[in-house]
This record gives structure tokens, sequence and C-alpha cells, in this order.
């Protein structure tokens, strides 16, 4: 979360979400945090592949990030982090819309 407030605080909430997604990138690294951005994880269903999708990070193999700048966080966001968590085995997101000063962060737990 730190890392979250701490990108926030330094851009603001003008730049694009792949430009967050980056900055994130660099505080992870910088801070030893094992992650994985935009991890490919497939859905199945009976033993077969149906799709696939890509989740933002997967930080210490235990938390999604998901980051956005939207109007606001949604219940079809909370979701679809929702389905992320069923699929990955996860227990913990994290949604981060950085459209708002301040950042508004939401924790969706399964």
């Amino acid at each position: 979360m730190g890392i979250l407030f701490e990108v926030h605080n330094k851009l603001g909430s003008k730049y694009q979400e792949k430009d967050y997604q980056r900055a994130i990138e660099i505080k992870l690294k910088s801070a030893d945090f094992t992650f994985r951005r935009e991890k490919k994880v497939s859905v199945e269903f009976e033993g077969r592949r149906l799709g696939n999708f890509y989740v933002d990070f997967i930080v210490e193999n235990k938390i999604i990030v998901e980051i956005k700048r939207v109007a606001a966080i949604t219940n079809d966001m909370i979701r679809q982090v929702l389905r992320y968590l069923e699929s990955t085995n996860l227990k913990l997101a994290i949604i981060a819309n950085f459209r708002h000063s301040p950042l508004e962060c939401r924790r969706v737990v399964l």
C-alpha cells in the first residue's frame, strides 16, 4: 500500500494507467519485492481452458494489485477481481484508482 500511495503522491492523478504501472514496477523492484507484472492466467472449466486474462501485478505470490484510472471503482471491477482471485487461488486483492486525490483503494478478499 505504501508504494501505491508514494507513486500517487509523486505523480498525482493526471497520468495514464500504464504510467502508474511502470512507476509501481520501479518501486517494487527497488524495494526487492517478488512480483509478476501482467501475469497471464488461464480460465478453466472441467479441465478445459476457456481463455486467458492478465493481472496487473501479483506481489509476493500473495496479493493481486489491479491499477485503474476511472471515475469510481464499481461492483463490476470488484467481481472481476474476485474472478482473478478464484482463478489464481489467492485470497487478497487491492484495486487502486489513481484518478482521484486522495488515492482510492479497495481491498477485496475471497
